[in-house]
């Protein structure tokens, strides 16, 4: 079992990787054992890789193994996709022709929907604008959503591509623009996941993980009843019986796996990356569900830390306020506006400077749980904004915002 345990261990290795790399930087796994392997590979790991060669070779190697990542993941290129498309293909030219003979023509049907599904998705948010800010869209980005006066406040220019910030956006240090609803930069697509790409990217997740759930089972099924005719007593999953101990069964699966390398092999692929895709398509889904991006979601992460800290102060914003609408313009199409606006300041102590909006005495923010994230709609909504342009919420401005609130729970 030579060949077929070599591509068993770099597949776990990689998935391995994968995980705590892309896991272990969530805001919401900040206290768990998986951020802890994060910060032993990447940051504590690397001190040491460091210290040891500057030890020896002035920093020589480091210095070039630095460079040779910093372009791999912070330079826009198309590699990662490539390797991504590269390994897709090749689990494909191992798995089909492999299985094809074996299956029913509804079953090919559904492999090969489920193996191009993924492709297309990938091409659409590759291709796709995820909402660039230019000087010739701005004044639609500054109408997609109201500025919540928590997370984001009007007047805000970025200093990269000396333009006013909309709400909910944010500047991409590797594509080098603001991207409107920013979410994050993702290396597999080589472009930001934005407003405008934001469904291609949950639908290529999802397709991924259908698509490896499905021929990892399948994979596994034709595998165990090519193994049940040449060994009767065998069961897909393990028996208590003596006659079928665990290690026979764990031997006979071995035996099977070896005997058909290029269906084994892209199998266990697909069993070994579907709960990796399944986790980040749940995650993704989650921040869909509580309305925020994953840049919102550091941003509430810091804000917290703010409120622990006795430096998050709030006060009443009036509904009648006087706006000016060269950098504040009327949102039309979302139905609730913020009440209240909530400021962090350096030293703890109330606000201070004149003419700052709102009325009121400055109140101490103890926690997240006395703020509402204004652009939490509900599920449903929050669902038809990623997938439709311009989603219409069919609610007026003028309605209170506590019974807009309501009607959304």
């Amino acid at each position: 079992m030579g060949t077929l345990a070599t591509i068993l261990t770099l597949i776990l290795i990689f998935s391995f990787f994968v995980f705590v790399t892309f896991f272990g930087r969530l805001p919401a796994l900040k206290n768990t054992p998986v951020a802890s392997l994060y910060r032993l590979l990447w940051v504590h790991l690397p001190k040491k890789i460091y210290s040891l060669d500057t030890r020896f070779t002035g920093g020589r190697f480091t210095s070039s193994i630095s460079r040779f990542g910093n372009h791999m993941l912070y330079d826009r290129h198309p590699t990662v996709v490539i390797i991504f498309l590269v390994i897709m293909l090749a689990g494909y030219t191992l798995y089909l022709p492999a299985i094809f003979p074996q299956i029913s023509l509804l079953t090919k049907a559904t492999c090969c929907v489920l193996a191009s599904l993924p492709l297309i998705f990938l091409y659409l948010s590759c291709a796709v604008d995820p909402g660039y800010v230019t000087p010739e869209t701005l004044s639609y980005h500054m109408t997609l959503y109201p500025y919540d006066y928590a997370l984001f406040h009007p007047g805000a220019e970025c200093r990269t591509c000396k333009l006013p910030k909309p709400p909910r956006s944010k500047h991409c240090s590797i594509c080098k623009r603001c991207v409107a609803k920013s979410d994050h930069h993702c290396v597999f697509i080589n472009s930001c996941v934005g407003y405008g790409n934001h469904r291609w990217f949950l639908l290529l997740l999802f397709s991924t993980a259908a698509m490896t759930s499905f021929g990892g089972i399948l994979g596994l099924s034709v595998l165990g009843h090519d193994l049940q005719r040449k060994y009767p007593a065998f069961t897909l999953l393990p028996s208590r019986s003596v006659s079928n101990s665990y290690t026979r069964w764990a031997s006979i699966w071995g035996f099977g796996l070896h005997s058909n390398i290029p269906l084994g092999s892209s199998t266990l692929l697909a069993l070994l990356t579907s709960p990796l895709v399944w986790g980040l398509f749940f995650y993704t889904l989650y921040q869909v569900y509580t309305g925020v991006t994953t840049n919102e979601s550091q941003k509430w992460t810091e804000l917290k830390e703010d409120m622990e800290d006795g430096y998050a102060w709030t006060r009443s914003l009036p509904m009648n306020r006087t706006r000016d609408l060269k950098i504040e313009p009327r949102c039309e199409r979302w139905p609730v506006q913020p009440e209240r606006v909530i400021v962090a300041t350096v030293d703890g102590l109330a606000p201070k400077r004149p003419g700052m909006v709102g009325e009121g005495e400055w109140v101490r923010v103890r926690a997240l749980r006395e703020v509402e994230n204004l652009y939490d709609m509900g599920f449903w909504d929050n669902l038809g904004d990623v997938f439709v342009q311009d989603y219409a919420f069919g609610e007026g401005l003028d309605e209170p915002v506590a019974e807009k609130r309501r009607k959304k729970r």
